[in-house]
């Protein structure tokens, strides 16, 4: 049986209430996104692996996996392709069809070589292509938000911890401005408190593009300041592919700065994959002029999503920085220090925004800017960022027997600064 066609006139309200419903319906579907699950994990060993790049081919989307080899990564539909890469294992593809139960991504160790060919100044090579591509991808900004934890021991226990999200605005070497929104600290008296450390991680870089004195390893001064020693190439699954040079450096010896560490270059795209650097130069000084740190040890470590593409600009995955350092005063026993940071990025693109984004400063003052948002424990609780990246059981403990966390210290002996 068929029923005759009723014309239907709409009002003026009505059309617009139609219409208003149909762009709902659209926003609605637009925004609509799968939330994938999953665990990395070594093929042979069956341990986890943390900090493995998951991006969705074809697209600037990607996480990383957090320090248990779990992660999240939302995406518009499915199917999809999921780009599965770390640096000491081979690089593989996944097909995802369906979100309804948790993703075991297993990856195989990658074959490491030492060709006869790539030694000498090979190594120069590479660091020197790798400068020239940061001097040209630098133009590129990202756009995102960043997950900072800091955590110090002293003496082994721990005595503070704060957690901040950043708006944050970098480039493919740096951190280039970051606006607080949300933070909170937790602490309890002690001789020394470093509630000014993430000025480290916001003011460092791999290289510093207008300076021809640098030091930095990626600078047009490679060959005067360091000594670079090729220990191999990791090959990826397709073996038609150069693969990735990891390359160990240390300055020379009549250089005063003194660095070492390893850096990994795509050696066919000349991308910086992972840039780790340890060094005893920490500037940091205390408000208390009797105490002094000794023996320190600064390190930064940096990884970078692999681009898309071979011209692609890849942004920040991760940053982590630390210190370790004893710490004297006269009559006192030594005390052993130890500040760890992890910096992760995410939610990251290319589209600019309207938010204030502001420079680091030695002038700046961690607990200010935590106490200039108010603190919102549902965001916390809810928050499957910080979820994703857990911190030690002890510690959170630690903090929640004294009472202190998400409270904010009042009055602190002393605190350690960056030198200016």
């Amino acid at each position: 049986m068929r029923f005759p066609l009723i014309p239907v006139r709409l009002t003026p309200v009505a059309r617009r209430g139609s219409l208003l419903l149909l762009l709902l319906l659209l926003a609605a579907a637009a925004h609509a996104q799968v939330l994938l699950r999953g665990t990395v994990i070594d093929a042979d060993t069956r341990e986890p692996l943390p900090f493995v790049s998951i991006g969705v081919s074809g697209t600037s989307l990607g996480t990383a996996s957090n320090e248990n080899g779990e992660f999240t990564l939302s995406v518009p539909s499915l199917p999809r392709t999921l780009v599965v890469s770390e640096l000491s294992h081979q690089k593989d593809t996944v097909r995802v069809t369906s979100a309804a139960a948790p993703l075991t991504l297993e990856l195989r160790t990658a074959s490491i070589t030492l060709p006869e060919v790539k030694v000498g100044s090979y190594p120069f090579q590479l660091v020197d292509r790798a400068y020239r591509r940061l001097l040209r991808d630098n133009r590129q900004k990202f756009y995102g938000k960043a997950f900072y934890r800091q955590t110090t021991r002293i003496n082994g226990a721990p005595t503070e911890l704060q957690e901040v999200i950043w708006n944050v605005k970098s480039n493919s070497s740096r951190i280039e401005g970051t606006t607080i929104a949300q933070g909170r600290y937790a602490g309890v008296p002690t001789v020394n408190n470093f509630s000014n450390f993430s000025v480290y991680t916001r003011m460092y870089g791999l290289f510093n593009p207008d300076s021809t004195v640098s030091l930095a390893l990626l600078s047009p001064n490679t060959f005067q300041n360091y000594l670079l020693e090729l220990k191999g190439i990791v090959a990826g699954a397709d073996s038609l592919k150069a693969g990735v040079a990891e390359i160990d450096f240390e300055t020379r010896p009549e250089i005063k700065y003194r660095a070492k560490g390893t850096v990994w270059i795509d050696a066919e795209t000349y991308q910086v994959l992972r840039y780790l650097v340890s060094t005893p130069s920490f500037t940091g000084t205390s408000t208390n002029p009797t105490q002094k740190f000794s023996n320190p040890e600064m390190q930064y470590d940096m990884a970078f999503q692999e681009a898309a593409s071979p011209d692609a600009v890849a942004p920040l995955t991760y940053m982590k920085t630390s210190l370790t350092a004893d710490l004297t005063q006269p009559g006192k026993a030594t005390l052993p220090v130890s500040v760890q940071t992890l910096t992760f990025f995410y939610d990251t693109s290319t589209t600019p925004t309207d938010l204030p984004y502001t420079r680091a400063s030695l002038d700046d003052r961690d607990l200010d800017a935590i106490r200039s948002v108010k603190y919102n424990p549902e965001f916390w609780e809810n928050n499957s960022v910080v979820k994703r990246t857990p911190l030690e059981d002890e510690v959170i403990a630690a903090f929640e027997k004294r009472g202190a966390f998400g409270t904010m210290v009042k009055k602190a002996p002393t605190k350690a600064a960056p030198r200016r």
